[in-house]
Formats: C-alpha cells, sequence, structure tokens
C-alpha cells in the first residue's frame, strides 16, 4: 500500500505540472493576443489619423520657421529702421529746447519734417519696438513744452519702461499735468508714484518735494511731513534738503 501510495502520488503532481503548465501557455498566449491587439488598434489609429498628425507637425514646423524668419528678416531690420527715425525726430526736439522758435521744432518732433518720421509715426509705424517706447515718453515731453497737458496724459499715464529714472521722470511729469488741469489728487498720487521708483538722488527728493507741498495744499500735514523728512534723512545732499527743515516746521 506504501508502494501504491507513493506512486499515486508521482503521477497526481506529474498531472498537476502539466496543467499548471497549460495553463502558464495559455495566459502567455492570451497576453501576446493581447499585445498584438493593442499594436493593431495602435496602428489603426495611426494609419487613420496619420494626415491630421502629419499636418499638425508641419505646422509646428512652419511656425518655428515663420518666427525665426520674421525676428530675423522683419522685426531686427524694423527696429534698425525705428532707431533712425528716432535720431532725427529726436534732433527736432533738442532743437526747440535751445532755440527761440520752440514752438515750430516740437512740432516737428511730434509731426515730423523734411520727409523724416516724427514721434507721433515712429509710436504708430514701429509699435512694440524700443524706439517706440521711447517715442512716447519724447511726445509726452514735447506736448509738455507746449502747454497740450491733456496730450500729456494721454501718453504717459499708461508709460513703462525698464529704466526707472525714464519712468520715475515720466510719472513725474504727469503729476505736473495733473496739476496744470486742476487735478490735484491725481497729480499727487503721481508724484507718490514717481518718488517710489528704486530711490536715486535725483527724481526721489525732487518729487517727494513736490507731494509734500501739494500735501500741505490738500490740508494733509502729516503726509506732507513724512515725504519731507524723508527727503532730510534719506537725501541730506540733495539740493531739496537745503531748507527742509522750514518745509517740515510748515507741518507742525
Amino acid at each position: 500500500m506504501a508502494t501504491y501510495n507513493k506512486r499515486g502520488g508521482k503521477r497526481f503532481n506529474s498531472k498537476r505540472k502539466g496543467l499548471n503548465k497549460e495553463h502558464a501557455e495559455s495566459t502567455t498566449a492570451e497576453v501576446f493576443e493581447s499585445l498584438d491587439s493593442g499594436a493593431s488598434k495602435t496602428e489603426k489609429f495611426v494609419s487613420k489619423y496619420q494626415s491630421l498628425i502629419f499636418s499638425s507637425l508641419i505646422i509646428v514646423t512652419i511656425s518655428v520657421f515663420v518666427f525665426l524668419g520674421y525676428k530675423t528678416f522683419i522685426l531686427e531690420p524694423k527696429k534698425e529702421d525705428a532707431i533712425t527715425e528716432l535720431n532725427q525726430a529726436q534732433y527736432y526736439f533738442n532743437l526747440a529746447l535751445n532755440t527761440e522758435e520752440q514752438n515750430d521744432f516740437f512740432n516737428y518732433a511730434i509731426n515730423g519734417g523734411g520727409g523724416k518720421f516724427g514721434f507721433l509715426d515712429i509710436i504708430q509705424n514701429y509699435e512694440n519696438t524700443p524706439s517706440s517706447n521711447l517715442a512716447v515718453f519724447s511726445i509726452g515731453m514735447s506736448y509738455l513744452n507746449l502747454k497740450q497737458y491733456d496730450k500729456v496724459i494721454e501718453y504717459l499715464k499708461d508709460f513703462n519702461s525698464e529704466d526707472v529714472l525714464l519712468s520715475s521722470i515720466a510719472k513725474g511729469v504727469l503729476g505736473d499735468a495733473y496739476i496744470q488741469i486742476g487735478d490735484q489728487k491725481k497729480a499727487l498720487l503721481s508724484y507718490e508714484k514717481a518718488s517710489s521708483f528704486n530711490g536715486n538722488s535725483y527724481t526721489t527728493p525732487k518729487y517727494l518735494y513736490k507731494a509734500g507741498l501739494l500735501s500741505i495744499r490738500l490740508g494733509e500735514k502729516n503726509s506732507a511731513s513724512e515725504y519731507f523728512k524723508k527727503i532730510k534723512n534719506n537725501f541730506p545732499d540733495s539740493k531739496e534738503a537745503k531748507f527742509i527743515d522750514i518745509q517740515i516746521a510748515k507741518t507742525e
């Protein structure tokens, strides 16, 4: 019996191993069939949409080349042309500052003269170039000299520049224009902004002083005192600091 049971055990194990092998082979076959099916579906998808995929790749490629071409053959030459035109307009502006016929030359600077562009033409024809941005600043300064304060506000209210000194002066000039049209609150806000651009010894005390004087006029003595004390403490060598104690006394 012992011998019979032992042999029977062997036959049972052999049969079990056979079943496991058949099961493993069946599972493997299913996996490969699944992979083949997935691959087939992918091939069908690519085949079905290959024209769309190919078109998309072409569009992306063309877009890159168009951008590079625009930058190389259009944008860069455009920037150079804008600089040339700006130099001429700036020449008229400088003449206006150094001659008795100011109005004529400021108008040439704004509208052009001698077949050359003025600031206005540069703004319209060379948009999004550094020269166009400088033209906006210069046209604002030109209108200030021509006492056309509404035009100053129109061009300088949204002016921005990476040059903090230029930005500060633009905000200060905007404040001067608001003063001229009687809007003192907007003028004060402009002077505050002008004095806040990366503190420097030229524009910061200048516009702090203007903000202080305007605050006194508006009856805001505490604010005026703060503006004046900033000049005394932070810019003692500025020209505005020479008589700052007198102004501080007016706020007490």
